[in-house]
């Protein structure tokens, strides 16, 4: 049961808050791709990139400097600019009359903040206070397969290993991975400045901070985030993140152990007809998903699914998706159309 629309029925007024990073670049384009109803858009960043110019579904819209007055009659604002940033301005955005949704994990674990994903939880949104988070780009990937699954027996346990893209550092990790491929290339030798080592030719165990139990902060945020969007409080689940040089798609090898045996086939087919998958398997041919297949696309593409062959109760499958799209842009994208009227 969906809940009652919150937006007034009428076009618009959006503000993207970061709109000239990587996933505000993206919520531009779905914005005009989905037909999305705006009146009156507003790209807001910071003073650097205040007054350039982005041209938008015919039009040429100045990018302002964020500030109290840009949130003026705003209803919804995208906010895609940092957890700092969204700390700073929720109160003044709420305080405007607009919804937030924020990308930033900011807010994510927040008891009064809902965390979705609209094909999993999208009676989450009806219980928000003004902000909606967006979960984790590896959590929306693999809440999307984890939960038709769950819908049809219980979880126990989550194995889930990532291999997650120069994208989730941002553009200029993207960048810097273009650059530092012709440096190697060249013969020389690579020197980072965006990340903490170059990912030219090269991968390393996730950057983020590293907390008192071992783990990094990417891999808890997929722990409690996973938790939080399935309901799942006590699900038993650990994780390992790799960085790796692909530009813009995360791939997730998964080992998912139930309460009793799931036959393979079955899994497939619910996988196979899940609202935002799309199964790309061939086990004739070794051929399962990969970067390139989801790159710029929608779907989340899963395959390779398997028994585990060291415990009767578990599969093991493989997924791939483009991380600024469904990990980040296309899903708080989803979340807004789910509040639109439906009249």
């Amino acid at each position: 049961m969906l809940p009652i629309s919150f937006f007034p029925d009428r076009p618009l007024t959006v503000a993207v808050l970061g709109a000239s990073g990587a996933v505000g670049q993206e919520l531009l384009q779905l914005l005009q791709e989905r037909s999305f109803p705006i009146g009156e858009l507003r790209l807001l960043a910071s003073a650097r990139s205040a007054g350039h110019v982005q041209a938008w579904n015919g039009s040429s819209l100045v990018v302002q400097e964020v500030s109290e007055a840009a949130f003026e009659g705003v209803d919804l604002v995208l906010a895609s600019a940092g957890g700092s940033v969204s700390r700073q301005w929720r109160q003044v955005i709420n305080s405007a009359g607009a919804l937030m949704i924020d990308n930033s994990s900011a807010f994510r674990m927040d008891a009064d903040v809902p965390l979705v994903v609209p094909e999993v939880n999208p009676e989450a949104v009806a219980e928000h206070q003004g902000v909606i988070a967006n979960p984790n780009c590896t959590t929306i990937l693999l809440t999307l397969v984890l939960a038709p699954l769950a819908a049809r027996r219980a979880l126990r346990r989550v194995v889930v290993s990532t291999y997650q893209s120069a994208s989730g550092a941002g553009a200029r990790a993207m960048e810097e991975l273009k650059q530092l491929t012709q440096v190697v290339l060249a013969g020389d030798t690579p020197c980072s400045e965006v990340l903490p080592h170059s990912l030219a030719f090269n991968l390393f165990l996730h950057n983020s901070p590293l907390m008192a139990n071992s783990y990094c902060e990417e891999e808890m945020k997929m722990v409690n985030e996973t938790r939080k969007i399935m309901g799942l409080p006590d699900l038993r689940f650990t994780a390992t993140c790799v960085r790796v040089p692909v530009l813009r798609a995360h791939s997730e090898a998964v080992n998912i152990e139930f309460d009793e045996p799931f036959p393979v086939e079955e899994a497939r087919q619910l996988l196979k007809v899940a609202a935002g998958l799309e199964l790309i398997e061939d086990f004739e041919q070794n051929r399962f998903p990969m970067p390139t297949d989801v790159t710029d696309r929608d779907p989340v593409a899963v395959g390779r699914i398997r028994q585990d062959i060291s415990d009767p109760n578990a599969l093991e499958l493989w997924l791939c998706g483009d991380q600024i799209r469904k990990g980040a842009a296309l899903n708080a994208i989803q979340i807004a159309e789910l509040l639109l009227s439906s009249s």
